[in-house]
């Protein structure tokens, strides 16, 4: 009976494969489909060999599972037996089974917690090899609870005897405090004792120990930048006596370890006075003598200029690390330039003038076939632009804008009408520019640039005939891009006149007939490619060139326009002695918020005093009524509403709060729910009265730093319980310098009138890095969702 127990057993065994074996097998396969036999064949002989509980075999049938978890199939049937192997007195188990606890455990499965155990045995036996098997899998898979469990165990490891036990317990000890940053106590006394070890990977280990410590805990920072000048001196030692020859790359002394203990500088040094001087000398010693030749010099001089950039660094030395990035502007490697680009972005708000003499090389990698460096370097050319530069630099950038890639268009047009805006020598220079970036790329630019356009040409009497006759030549040239359509259309439409009178200074002569202009702005009507919006522009523009030319007025045909048409229209049949005073031209809008509140303030009040106010009975006013009701219908005589009674009785009302009326809705405060460099994310709420389950907030973002927000994005999130609509926004850009705020609307229906909670994404560019941010809103007013 026992011998017969025993055959199915050696069967099994007897035909298992070698691991060996199995590889070989595994490659030989011509198919997938072959290569899934012979995995599920194998599968099946592993599967039984744990069932019988081969103690012998465990871990060679283990070691075939784990490459074949490597090829991709199902390997989860043998995270149990790597416990086993774990608690293997062997170390030929305990190795593959802590191989196997790496590979098949992780924070997901409750399994990994039973190696806890295991672990702390292992760490306190001894034998370095088994400690280090431990410490390798706790750095790898160590839950939080398994960090604080088996903290101290690993603190006592960090001062061994045995160098091989203390990198090892250094590296787990990172991984703790990233895990669990509250145990930074624990290791704070070892890290200044293990700063003196001579081992090259046990100082690596613990310099990043303390960044981490450093970022995580300030006090950790506070007890840690009493060692900057021991710090200072390690690698003060590298860069000039080198530390061993084994660690040198490229002729630079441990370059790995210059990276480490730089970033760790600079986290020391930044917002403090006194470690900031302690290394000012250092950083300009590392940076005067590092081989820049290979790659391996230009890290630890990135690394140099970073902490520079970070830390209150005297002047000389600011200058010192632009200069170093101009020269990654002269390097052939793209990525070194692309680094180059990006932190000299970094640097431009803070040292302007420094960076502005790397302008013309800066410029040049505009034309880089590379799509991210063209992208950096334009980002980099528009932050550059000033008072001083701006025709030189417009000129460069428009031609950029005539050849550069189609993804890049539209943020090329708007940094060139940013700019021009904001730095403009002349109004006319300033008119100059922005027509030339509409000719060019002018459906690309932003949604405000033709009100801004149309702004400044009003804004500039002595400029009108001029911009008539360049917009109309324009015009006449090209029809397809939009926005200089509209804004050519609208000009004509306002100076239609002054094209006919003489020659203007500023241009050459120009010799145009009614029914040219009459023929242009029709055949933008009739035009496929005409936007419903830039018909309206030309239709209006048609209208009221009837009280400015003298030709005939000109019809169109136009489905989306027949409401404006018939109006028009009747305009001209039923009221054309008063079609010259209706159609003057448009008085300027000024831009501003505290005038605009002016104006409108004083507009109230004199609706109020004209309330007040006994009606006049002239005939020009009872006419004025009469155009008010041009589509009530064919009878001149109009019925007014009877005004409103005066009488004391109808105060009394008012007084003494009768329901004549329902009181209006108290209007929801508006709220602020982000801010990070200059970017600001502000809600209004408004309920309308006739839906008050429907809520609408309007996301407002607006950018006072220096450089702009681009592709800003912001997606919404509600419970289930809501239904939530998202509108399309004004844009995907945020100008900077305070510019025209980017909206958004969001439409929220609350059925129930539940506590209403929002959850926000923000994706966005900024300064040449993409953030994206997740918060929830849980602060909105009372009145938004009662």
């Amino acid at each position: 009976m026992r011998s017969g127990g025993l055959l199915p057993r050696m069967v099994a065994s007897s035909s298992s494969l070698k691991l060996q074996d199995l590889i070989q097998e595994i490659r030989e396969a011509k198919t997938q489909a072959q290569e899934r036999e012979v995995i599920q064949k194998e599968c099946a002989h592993i599967r039984a060999s744990f069932r019988d509980g081969d103690p012998l075999h465990r871990h060679r049938q283990l070691a075939k599972l784990l490459y074949v978890h490597l090829l991709g199939y199902p390997a989860h049937f043998g995270q149990m037996e790597c416990l086993k192997l774990i608690a293997s007195p062997r170390f030929t188990d305990k190795r593959v089974g802590y191989l196997g606890a790496m590979l098949l455990l992780d924070e997901r499965q409750d399994a990994h917690l039973l190696i806890t155990n295991s672990i702390k045995n292992d760490l306190s036996q001894g034998i370095q090899a088994v400690q280090g098997l431990a410490l390798c899998t706790l750095s790898a898979t160590g839950s939080a609870e398994m960090c604080r469990d088996l903290a101290t165990e690993v603190e006592k490891l960090l001062l061994q005897p045995s160098a091989y036990v203390r990198k090892k317990a250094v590296l787990t000890a990172v991984h703790m405090i990233r895990k669990v940053p509250e145990l930074s106590d624990i290791f704070l006394p070892p890290c200044a004792q293990l700063l003196h070890d001579d081992h090259h990977g046990i100082l690596l280990g613990t310099t990043t120990l303390i960044t981490e410590l450093c970022e995580r805990s300030p006090a950790a920072l506070k007890h840690f930048r009493k060692m900057v000048p021991q710090l200072v001196h390690i690698l003060r030692t590298l860069v000039t006596t080198g530390y061993s020859k084994e660690h040198s790359i490229s002729g630079v002394s441990d370059p790995f370890l210059q990276v480490q203990i730089l970033r760790l500088l600079r986290i020391l040094g930044r917002n403090h006075e006194e470690s900031s001087e302690t290394m000012n000398d250092l950083l300009a010693q590392v940076a005067t003598n590092t081989d820049t030749s290979r790659n391996a010099g230009n890290a630890v001089l990135f690394e140099t200029v970073l902490t520079i950039m970070d830390i209150r660094s005297a002047a000389g030395l600011r200058v010192l690390a632009v200069n170093i990035l101009g020269r990654f502007l002269l390097n052939t490697d793209r990525n070194i330039r692309y680094v180059a680009l990006t932190s000299l972005l970094r640097l431009v708000q803070s040292d302007h003038s420094a960076v502005q003499r790397h302008r013309p090389t800066v410029v040049e990698c505009l034309w880089e076939p590379d799509g991210s460096l063209s992208r950096r370097a334009l980002e980099l050319s528009l932050a550059l632009v000033n008072s001083s530069n701006v025709q030189a630099m417009t000129q460069e950038l428009q031609g950029f804008l005539e050849s550069c890639p189609p993804d890049l268009q539209a943020d090329c047009a708007s940094g060139i009408l940013l700019a021009a805006e904001r730095f403009a020598p002349t109004k006319r220079w300033h008119i100059d520019t922005t027509l030339r970036v509409l000719t060019t790329a002018g459906t690309h630019v932003r949604d405000d640039a033709v009100a801004n356009l149309t702004q400044l040409i009003g804004g500039a009497q002595e400029l009108h005939a001029y911009s008539v006759r360049r917009l109309y030549s324009a015009l006449a040239e090209d029809i397809s891009q939009q926005p200089l359509v509209q804004v050519a259309t609208w000009c004509i439409g306002e100076y239609g006149d002054l094209l006919l009178e003489g020659s203007c200074e500023e241009t050459e002569p120009l010799q145009v007939e009614e029914e040219e202009v009459l023929a242009l702005l029709e055949r933008v009507l009739q035009s496929h490619m005409s936007l419903p919006a830039t018909r309206g522009y030309a239709l209006t523009a048609l209208v009221k060139l009837s009280t400015r030319l003298r030709g005939d007025n000109k019809s169109c045909l136009d489905v989306e326009l027949q409401q404006r048409a018939v109006e028009y229209n009747t305009l001209f049949r039923k009221y054309d002695h008063m079609r010259a005073a209706i159609l003057e031209k448009i008085p300027l809008v000024e831009r501003g918020g505290s005038q605009v509140d002016e104006e409108a303030k004083e507009s109230k009040e004199t609706a109020q005093l004209s309330e007040a106010a006994p009606v006049p009975t002239e005939p020009q006013a009872s006419k004025l009524l009469d155009l008010l009701d041009l589509l009530d219908g064919p009878s001149g005589d109009a019925q007014h509403p009877p005004p409103l009674d005066p009488t004391p009785g109808g105060a009394l009302i008012h007084l003494l709060n009768l329901p004549c009326a329902p009181p209006p809705p108290a209007p929801i405060p508006n709220l602020k729910v982000f801010e990070r460099e200059g970017l600001q994310l502000d809600l209004s709420f408004v309920r309308p009265p006739g839906t008050p389950t429907l809520l609408l907030i309007t996301v407002t973002a607006t950018n006072t730093s220096g450089g702009d927000v681009t592709h800003f994005i912001c997606q919404a999130a509600v419970p289930k319980s809501f239904q939530l609509q998202l509108q399309a926004p004004s844009g995907d850009t945020v100008p900077a310098q305070g510019g025209l705020p980017m909206t958004q609307l969001l439409r929220i229906l609350n059925p129930k009138k539940a506590p209403l909670r929002l959850k926000l994404r923000l994706t966005y560019n900024h300064f040449g890095q993409s953030v994206q941010e997740i918060f929830e809103v849980n602060n909105l007013p009372v009145e938004a969702w009662q």
